[in-house]
């Protein structure tokens, strides 16, 4: 298998210029370029620029993948979304990396050498940007569990000592949102540990989304501002403005962690992580005995059901039988193999072996369909 990388950039807070796109292709000539991205896959190349360096210029959110189980995160924050220190309290190597840019936040998820040694191989990469993307708005809401979520990974692959003390839960880790579940899995984030965390996080409450009170609190000088951008043709600035003061106002009404919670050591949170993997297992164990009875439910009514015009199951064999071509024999053990079952489970296996040498008198000489039967256990010869 040749090495395979995919590179997406998307644009969200404003489009890129045509000298914008001039300087992105004039780096790749084949890649997919428009105002609101960038999209590229490399088989044994490389994209010729640094991915640190477009986010600073040029764009918002970034998706890494390679088929040697590498992936990497990328979001561009304003710096007015969060303090240093609400940052900093999440960040951990190599999972989770901020840097301050002169007004933004760039914020970094990273994994390298999964264990599961495919889970790039057959993924072409250009599904997770759609299912990222909606976690920067919920970061500009104020929402912490995708940086939470970031603190954990490093926590997965071993890359902490035990010592650590996790950051303070927030609210809400025990129902995480789409992207948010879309970042565990892409993260490959030990569900265990996840769970044993969700445990000490608060419920998250329903925010009030009360557009009424929002206008309400916003200053007549920033609406009238938004309006002049309206009427001058600045409709997507006009848009990011509004869009942006929403956020701000949800940030305020967010629940927070509480400062008083008790923060667990990173071996704490293992032993509840252990005791989380025995619930797991157990309940796993119960949905798959469940399932397993479902399916010998279907499986048995499917069986009696074709018991019931058994004659004609056993005419159709025989004219698959007749052809005397291997698709013919194959098509004709799949159905005897059928009414073995069926006859296992309505009669005998003694009254099925009876129709079945009736059967073979007229195939006798067919050695083709007596070897297949042979393999499928149906017949001894």
């Amino acid at each position: 298998m040749s090495e395979y990388q995919y590179y997406e950039f998307a644009a969200i807070d404003r489009p890129l210029t045509r000298a914008e796109m001039a300087e992105l292709r004039a780096v790749s000539t084949r890649a997919d370029i428009t105002p609101s991205g960038f999209r590229n896959h490399y088989e044994w190349g490389d994209l010729k620029a640094d991915p640190a360096d477009w986010m600073r210029r040029y764009f918002d959110a970034f998706i890494y993948t390679a088929n040697w189980c590498s992936c990497q995160w990328m979001l561009r924050l304003p710096r007015s979304t969060f303090r240093k220190a609400e940052l900093q309290a999440f960040a951990a190597q190599p999972s989770l990396a901020i840097d301050a840019i002169d007004e933004h936040w760039i914020v970094v998820w990273s994994l390298d050498d999964s264990e599961d040694d495919d889970r790039f191989a057959m993924d072409d990469g250009s599904g997770w940007m759609h299912r990222l993307a909606p976690m920067r708005d919920e970061l500009l809401r104020g929402d912490l569990r995708p940086l939470y979520l970031g603190w954990l990974a490093a926590a997965s692959i071993d890359a902490l000592e035990d010592d650590a003390l996790e950051p303070a839960p927030p609210p809400g880790l025990a129902d995480l949102s789409a992207a948010q579940q879309a970042l565990v899995e892409f993260l490959a984030i030990d569900p265990d540990l996840l769970a044993a965390a969700a445990a000490a996080s608060p419920v998250a409450s329903q925010q009030d989304d009360d557009l009424e009170d929002w206008l309400a609190q916003w200053p007549p000088q920033e609406m009238a501002a938004v309006l002049t951008r309206l009427a001058q043709g600045q409709g997507q600035a006009a848009e990011r403005q509004v869009r942006a003061h929403h956020a701000a106002w949800l940030k305020t009404r967010r629940p927070q962690a509480s400062p008083n919670a008790m923060r667990r050591s990173l071996a704490q949170l293992r032993q509840e992580a252990a005791a989380a993997s025995v619930i797991r297992q157990q309940r796993e164990s119960r949905e798959r005995a469940a399932q397993e009875a479902e399916q010998r439910r279907l499986r048995e009514a499917h069986l009696r059901q074709l018991m019931t015009d058994a004659k004609a199951r056993w005419a159709a064999a025989d004219a698959q039988a007749q052809r005397g071509s291997a698709s013919g024999y194959e098509q004709a053990v799949g159905i005897l193999a059928e009414l073995a079952d069926g006859y296992a489970l309505t009669a005998t296996r003694k009254a099925f072996d009876l129709e079945l040498r009736r059967l073979l008198v007229r195939h006798a000489k067919r050695g083709a369909l007596l070897r297949r039967l042979s393999k499928a256990g149906l017949w001894a010869g």
